[in-house]
C-alpha cells in the first residue's frame, strides 16, 4: 500500500481531530453528532498514522510528493 498522504495533510488531520474530541469532552457538542465526530477523529488519526486515505484513491489524489 502506497502513502498518498503528504506532511501537511498528515498535521492538519490531527489538529483537526484533536480539535473534534476537545469539542466532545468540553461539553460543546454531543449527542449523536459528538459521537459522529469522535468516530471521525479516530478515522483521520489512523489515516495520518498510516498516510494512506482509501478515499483518495478514486480521485486520484494524492498530496505527498512522491
Amino acid at each position: 500500500m502506497k502513502t498518498n498522504i503528504g506532511g501537511a495533510d498528515r498535521i492538519f488531520r490531527v489538529i483537526i481531530a484533536a480539535v473534534f474530541i476537545g469539542l466532545y469532552f468540553a461539553n460543546i457538542i454531543s449527542g449523536w453528532l459528538g459521537i459522529a465526530l469522535i468516530v471521525l477523529s479516530v478515522v483521520f488519526l489512523l489515516t495520518s498514522l498510516v498516510g494512506f486515505c482509501p478515499l483518495y484513491l478514486p480521485f486520484g489524489i494524492k498530496t505527498n510528493k512522491n
